[in-house]
């Protein structure tokens, strides 16, 4: 028996599924609600599709030992994620290697899986491998997908998804943007207003709504309500401005983990109006007690007084670089360390760029890094310093406490040894022979992890724990990791939660079978 429409609600159009979001989750979503046979619109509110997606390393987390996976993810995300939600996606990601097997089947593209150990020492750490897409026949990812700029083979990950969504024949709408969900009377979902190229609609979702929307790395709004550290730019995509969190929350989602975000830190571009900041260089990550790296740093980082202050090699900069930048001193009323300040020599200068950028907007010029520094240096991202008293005054920190901190650097550099900090031995490296160079570094955030909580089925919870009916989410929107990110996990989280969305939502009993449109 289905239920049929309130006589107040009217449609545009109806359709099973309508999936929010076309990065890698939005595309999972709709492949597998696809061949879960549902007719699907999936909707992509920017010109392009891939979302933050296609800016990644391309990289999927799975799981070559269940057991010890799950011992070490329960030691990862955090307490707020409930048992069966984990032990599904720790299942999920062991099914990955199979799954892009059979994506790959539609254009020929080279798969690989390698053993490769998670970011920090806890039980499992050594259970993982990672799915990677090699190459694809005829494929360039400059001339396909010219407006990004990114690393390694976040492009070629989504190429497949790509090829996947339209050898189904699954309708896509570019520059459509989700505006707000249509509940029914007993609060169920029952479509979304959605903006196609300035004109709004509403669109009926029979069995459900996949919210697939990422999260809110571009909505300082809404970061200020959840984070105390301020301002934190975001390095990758204007377009995740938290719609999908808006619109769980007023369908009544609880949420989970907001404060947690992926990010380190970096520089501001010298014109003010671009909307990005600059990540740092990108290092390789390493495991503590397990193995340390082996990369010369060339940078120190001080704070306003001049005080070198962290470890500037954690053991995955850019997932938690930007802690230690998160203090706010009551008695001076200021962050201290926003901006901090990145320091290197003329030997640190020319050993390799210092920044670089991960982008997906067909709007803005990619900000392109020199290979040595000095085109930074003429645009005043880094400033130029013939003495350490000349640095000071870059920094605003008394020349006394610069020179202090400066000399105690290259003692432990000389010493094998960072005893303040800790930063592994084979990352020291001198900052002591004139000219310096000093960048403000600010908080920078990649992507974020809190948002809208749900269960193993994907289902948005509330407060209470009961499913919103016909809502689901699949990838960042609602991510898991809610205490220290695994690398390469957002991205298996995506695949993942995908499948299980898609599936499920395909499968709900409409809740129309014939919606009222207001055309014929």
């Amino acid at each position: 028996m289905t239920l049929h429409t309130p006589a107040s609600e009217r449609f545009d159009e109806a359709f099973d599924v309508l999936v929010v979001g076309f990065g890698f989750a939005g595309g999972a979503s709709a492949i597998a609600a696809h061949d879960a046979g549902a007719r699907v619109l999936l909707i992509e509110k920017q010109p392009d599709p891939g979302g933050i997606s296609i800016c990644a390393g391309g990289g999927i987390r799975t799981v070559v030992e269940p057991e010890g996976a799950r011992t070490y993810l329960r030691h990862t995300v955090g307490p707020d994620v409930p048992d069966d939600v984990l032990d599904t996606v720790a299942g999920g990601m062991a099914e990955l290697e199979p799954y892009f097997r059979g994506l790959a089947k539609v254009n020929g593209a080279q798969i690989e899986v390698h053993r490769r150990v998670a970011n920090y020492p806890f039980p499992g750490h050594d259970a993982f491998g990672t799915v990677e897409v090699l190459s694809i026949p005829g494929f360039d990812a400059r001339t396909e997908y010219p407006h990004v700029r990114g690393r390694l083979r976040g492009p070629n990950v989504f190429k497949l998804v790509h090829d996947n969504v339209r050898a189904r024949g699954i309708e896509v709408r570019l520059n459509t943007a989700a505006e707000r969900l249509i509940l029914g009377p007993d609060g169920g979902v029952l479509g979304a207003e959605i903006r196609e190229d300035g004109q709004l609609k509403r669109i009926a979702a029979r069995r459900g709504v996949i919210l697939a929307s990422g999260g809110f790395e571009a909505a300082p709004e809404i970061q200020r309500k959840y984070w105390q550290i301020r301002p934190v730019l975001p390095v990758a995509t204007r377009s995740n401005t938290g719609d999908g969190l808006r619109m769980a929350q007023a369908a009544g989602a609880d949420l989970w983990h907001m404060w947690h975000f992926h990010g380190s830190y970096g520089f501001r571009h010298p014109d003010p109006a671009y909307p990005y900041g600059l990540r740092v260089k990108k290092v390789p990550d390493w495991t503590p007690q397990l193995q340390e790296p082996d990369v010369r740093l060339s940078w120190i980082v001080l704070d306003r007084q001049g005080r070198r202050f962290m470890n500037e090699y954690q053991p995955y900069l850019q997932d938690t670089g930007h802690r230690p930048l998160d203090q706010y001193d009551a008695q001076t009323q200021r962050f201290p360390r926003i901006p901090a300040f990145l320091v290197v020599d003329e030997e640190g200068r020319k050993l390799y760029p210092l920044g670089q950028t991960v982008l997906n907007d067909r709007t803005v010029e990619p900000y392109e890094w020199s290979d040595d520094n000095l085109k930074e240096v003429g645009n005043g991202i880094l400033k130029r310093a013939d003495s350490v008293k000349e640095l000071a005054v870059l920094i605003g920190a008394d020349p006394a406490a610069v020179a202090e901190s400066l000399a105690r650097w290259n003692a432990a550099v000389e010493d094998g040894r960072d005893g303040d900090h800790n930063r592994p031995a084979g990352t020291l490296f001198p900052v002591k022979n004139p000219p310096f160079y000093v960048g403000e570094l600010w908080p920078v955030v990649s992507n974020t992890q809190g948002g809208p909580a749900h269960d193993a089925r994907q289902r948005v919870v509330t407060p209470h724990g009961t499913p919103i009916p016909r809502l689901y989410e699949a990838g960042e929107i609602g991510s898991i990791w809610g205490f220290l990110y695994l690398g390469a996990g957002n991205l298996a989280e995506c695949f993942v939660t995908g499948r299980i969305a898609g599936r499920e939502a395909a499968s709900e009993r409409p809740w129309a079978s014939s919606p009222e449109l207001t055309t014929a």
